[in-house]
């Protein structure tokens, strides 16, 4: 299986994108023609849940393992970023939603 520390990176990475596909919207919503705000939103709410499952499978490997006070350690954290990257998410994606929609009913 896959070491933890590359789930972690991964993870990192993946949330990251998760983020910066509805800045990116949010940026060339001033542009004409930009059809495909609606894939950049689900690709960046699909990011978040695979960066997810990434953490979830980090703490798999760590029960396999039996590193209990890993997973003391860290089980805090991962749940308050966990958080974090949803809400984030879904509120970037929301006002991407919320510009595209009075822009295409103007």
């Amino acid at each position: 299986m896959i070491d933890s520390s590359w789930l972690n990176i991964g993870s990192l990475v993946i949330g990251l994108i998760a983020w910066v596909l509805p800045v990116v919207n949010l940026l060339r919503s001033q542009k004409q023609g930009n059809e495909k705000w609606v894939a950049f939103s689900i690709i960046s709410i699909s990011a978040c849940a695979i960066s997810l499952c990434f953490q979830i499978f980090s703490n798999y490997q760590l029960v396999k393992i039996e590193d209990w006070s890993a997973l003391m350690d860290t089980g805090g954290a991962v749940a308050f970023t966990s958080a974090v990257l949803v809400i984030v998410t879904i509120l970037l994606n929301a006002l991407t939603l919320i510009v595209y929609r009075n822009r295409t009913a103007k």
